[in-house]
């Protein structure tokens, strides 16, 4: 059985802000991505986290800060031609990418019919060392087997990618029961009716990738971003950290 599903992409599909750009007219944030500002970002989450959502692109914690990973901190928008693979792909990103890197760009997911190819993760059916980026978000902690997802990721990764893996790293230690399929039991386990496994903050998660033979560099937001930029585009702990994956 093939496994992997848009998880929270489906909450941020793209919602209407008949009003609410002219209520939270201002210049305190600044989202990177649309490059807009407003008084302050929406809620969003659940918990509920306040300041958290860009009024005009929709975007989080996590994409803003990525955006300016991407583009300080990687090749990806350099002139040389690639070839990206990109999970369960966010609408705040698929079309500036899809813009930069033209026909290497490929979206790909197992149920998101508006994804260019169905993709299960445990199996790619692509040849080794097809991809020069892969950029997966907030996935495989709905995979239940996610060891073999991240031996894929590795396999069609070029000996000089780079990968962007990234999953919500909770408090405590790492927790999953494959035999809890209820998803009312799952999201009173997991915080999530769709989720299989919570990933702590004990290090399972970064020992497994290093396990499927990535090198792996956690990168915080402060690391390359300073506290008044941290402040005005709403990068709070929500974002977490970039888990940056190469061969090398």
């Amino acid at each position: 059985m093939a496994f992997i599903i848009t998880g929270l992409k489906q909450l941020l599909r793209p919602v209407k802000h008949t009003g609410l750009s002219f209520f939270y007219r201002g210049d305190k944030r600044y989202c990177p991505i649309c490059e807009k500002t407003s008084r302050k970002f929406l809620p969003f989450g659940n918990p509920l986290r306040d300041d958290a959502r860009c009024v005009h692109c929709n975007s989080l914690e996590r994409h803003r800060m990525l955006w300016i990973f991407f583009k300080t901190r990687t090749n990806l928008f350099d002139t040389l031609q690639k070839k990206m693979l990109h999970v369960a792909p966010e609408p705040v990103f698929q079309k500036l990418l899809s813009g930069e890197l033209g026909e290497g760009y490929l979206t790909a997911d197992l149920y998101n019919p508006a994804a260019m190819v169905k993709m299960d993760i445990t199996d790619i059916q692509y040849p080794d060392e097809t991809f020069d980026v892969i950029y997966c978000s907030h996935v495989l902690e709905h995979v239940p087997d996610d060891k073999k997802a991240m031996r894929e990721f590795y396999r069609v990764l070029k000996p000089d990618g780079w990968a962007i893996l990234l999953v919500p790293i909770l408090e405590g230690e790492t927790h999953e029961d494959l035999s809890i399929t209820d998803p009312a039991e799952r999201l009173k386990v997991y915080g999530q009716e769709d989720h299989v496994r919570k990933y702590g903050a004990d290090g399972v998660y970064l020992n497994r990738l290093q396990e499927a033979g990535f090198t792996v560099k956690i990168t915080k937001p402060s690391d390359f971003l300073d506290n008044e930029q941290i402040e005005r585009m709403g990068i709070t702990a929500a974002a977490q950290d970039i888990y940056y994956c190469t061969k090398q």
